[in-house]
């Protein structure tokens, strides 16, 4: 008995280890993308530019260039990627459901239509795109959420019905844009994500927002564990199902419509990060809702730098690119869930 107990408390510690080297790593390769993000680019700036930057030795140029161009826009990819991989993280455990993102069931399309909604009645409020954005995904969020409650939906019903919302939301923002169509600069950009333009003004309200969303969050896994033992389960530890539900839910919104408000409706990062995440570090919501912001900011950053030196001095919205991805990864996920392969903890 006490052999057995010895060997459990072994295995625990081995896997605890394991996980503390993969988050490392994943660490030091954020550290080596957004390296990459500001040493690559259309410009003559390269490496040696960067570390002169950081030693307070760089040109006039060289500052100007990462100041104002190249830090702002890496920056706004890691919070971008990181808030948008835990919202469909949340959502995914929440609903139960791993077809589930943020722009799946329209929680990036309500927060674009509310940002471009405010842009017209309040263009140069301090704050605006950021309440707009969170009050958008709010909204889209809690229809999603009664959809789940008092239809009884299923997996694939929710789906459907984001992407209704989806579709109607996006008809409201290109009718916008048909009447006011300076109500928002660069709104081709907006419209299929992209950080071009993202200026370090703008990031500092969402990005705090940000921040703190992704705390909150990573206290979260326990909840979202006891959640996906089904709510008669959760019921008899003592979890109000609906209530964590709700505001799982409004924190994914948080996240989802603080990146959306600076980067546009940029999709499929929520969707696919987070069964990235599972894959390697396996279905605890504990480490998957500290592995998934991490590993977000990697891929959004490494895609807008693809995005943008590919074809310099052409650059595509990293938008396009995570579509790209997302797309085929979606249809994937769909033909595996009509095999019985995909459920809750894939």
């Amino acid at each position: 008995m006490r052999r057995n107990r010895l060997k459990t408390v072994a295995m625990t510690d081995c896997a605890r280890r394991r996980f503390h080297i993969m988050l490392l790593v994943l660490l030091l390769a954020l550290a080596g993308v957004a390296f990459a993000g500001l040493a690559l680019g259309s410009s003559s700036i390269g490496a040696t530019d960067v570390v002169a930057y950081a030693t307070g030795n760089a040109s006039d140029m060289a500052v100007n260039v990462l100041a104002n161009v190249r830090v702002p826009r890496v920056l706004g990819g890691v919070l971008a990627g990181a808030a948008l991989a835990e919202a469909g993280a949340l959502i995914q455990a929440t609903l139960n459901n791993p077809l589930a993102s943020p722009n799946i069931i329209g929680v990036n399309a309500g927060s674009g239509l509310f940002v471009l909604l405010f842009a017209c009645v309040a263009p140069h409020a301090l704050g605006v795109s950021a309440a707009g954005a969170f009050l958008g995904a709010l909204a889209s969020a809690l229809l999603v959420f009664f959809v789940s409650l008092y239809a009884g939906a299923s997996r694939l019903t929710i789906v459907l019905a984001g992407m209704a919302l989806t579709s109607i939301f996006t008809a409201g923002m290109n009718a916008i844009l048909i009447f006011n169509p300076d109500a928002y600069v660069n709104s081709s950009g907006f419209l299929v994500g992209s950080l071009s333009g993202v200026m370090a003004s703008e990031l500092v309200i969402p990005g705090c927002a940000i921040c703190v969303g992704l705390l909150v969050a990573a206290g979260q896994g326990t909840r979202l564990n006891i959640l996906s033992l089904g709510d008669e389960g959760a019921h008899a530890l003592g979890l109000n199902v609906q209530r964590t539900r709700l505001t799982l839910l409004s924190l994914a919104a948080l996240l989802a419509g603080a990146a959306v408000c600076f980067a546009g409706l940029i999709g499929f990062v929520g969707l696919v990060v987070p069964h990235i995440v599972r894959f390697f570090a396996g279905h605890d919501n504990r480490r998957v809702l500290l592995l998934s912001p991490v590993v977000g900011a990697i891929v959004v950053c490494a895609c807008d730098t693809v995005a943008r030196t590919l074809f310099a001095p052409f650059e595509i919205p990293v938008g396009i690119c995570m579509a790209l991805i997302g797309g085929p990864f979606f249809i994937y996920l769909i033909l595996r869930s009509r095999k019985g392969e995909v459920d809750g903890r894939s």
